[in-house]
């Protein structure tokens, strides 16, 4: 009997639509990147010309990056951003661990009650105004902690990390309780090791989360030595600040006029807030599907 299975005519046709169609999806989200990588080295004369597909840099210059990272905004904002993702990723996974523990154990009358009013505020919120008095009122305005505390934890991701806990054999627990260990031992010890997977998922999404954050940031954050780089990049892109005139970079160009290397500037704005969040992906591509298929099949 033949290894190999030799494909029938109908197999094949599938396989070549299948491809197909998968590289042009494939190319459809790869576009937008390659675009904004494009246009960020691009001469800027020659990009506020252009109309249509890009598909090769127009030109070729590194002055909006030389710009933007004259500009003493944006070190600032990468040292805030990586406390925030760095302490506030390790403060949710510590707390939803926790939550997931301890509503995926059973024994106890009130975890149905817990369970129910944990599930209620992903449907049901106060809104900005009562955050804002809330977070004012316990005196985090203008603090770091604005950042973290108000979002320590997800409840989603919460839910679907107590699934994974649920699903461990209990004998584990029993075992380990028999031998003299705590909740904590269990924890730490039993059900964190056999659920990198989702662990893995849950770091991926609360990093990114904090990395994307600009929002909370406007509101709570008055001081600039706390915004975090999401929000100068709002304020070049949106605002159209003039980085140049701040650094005296681009003084002297009044030939082709600011309004053109602008252009540059928002795009390698994008470039330099985007490439390091990327970098994180392929090191936890391998538990993504795992994590997230292994939450979703018990409840």
């Amino acid at each position: 009997m033949s290894l190999f299975h030799k494909k029938t005519f109908g197999e094949k046709v599938f396989d070549v639509c299948n491809y197909t169609l998968l590289t042009l999806i494939a190319l459809i989200c790869l576009y937008p990147m390659l675009y904004v990588l494009f246009s960020s080295v691009s001469d800027p004369l020659q990009l506020m010309k252009f109309r249509g597909f890009l598909y090769k840099p127009l030109g070729f210059t590194l002055k909006g990056y030389e710009v933007l990272l004259h500009n003493p905004n944006i070190p600032i904002g990468y040292l805030n951003t990586i406390f925030y993702v760095v302490i506030g990723t390790c403060l949710n996974l510590f707390v939803t661990m926790l939550g997931a523990y301890a509503l995926s154990r059973t024994g106890y009358k009130l975890k149905k009650l817990f369970t129910i009013a944990i599930v209620f505020t992903m449907y049901f919120g106060g809104g900005m105004i009562p955050n804002f008095l809330l977070v004012r009122n316990i005196g985090l305005i203008n603090t770091r902690w604005a950042l973290v505390l108000p979002t320590l934890i997800g409840t989603w991701n919460m839910i679907v990390m107590r699934t994974i806990f649920a699903a461990v054999p209990k004998s584990l627990e029993e075992s380990a309780k028999m031998d003299g260990a705590n909740d904590f031992v269990v924890l730490f010890k039993i059900f964190i090791p056999v659920s990198k997977a989702t662990i893995a998922v849950m770091l991926l999404f609360y990093a990114v989360g904090h990395w994307n954050s600009w929002f909370n940031a406007m509101i709570y954050l008055r001081d600039r030595q706390l915004w975090p780089l999401q929000l100068f990049m709002r304020e070049i892109i949106i605002a159209n600040t003039m980085i140049g005139n701040e650094t005296g970079a681009v003084s002297g160009e009044a030939g082709q006029g600011f309004f053109y290397l602008e252009e540059v500037i928002k795009y390698a704005t994008i470039i330099v807030s985007t490439v390091p969040i990327l970098c994180i992906y392929p090191f936890i591509q391998k538990y993504f599907t795992k994590g997230i298929m292994l939450g979703s099949l018990k409840g």
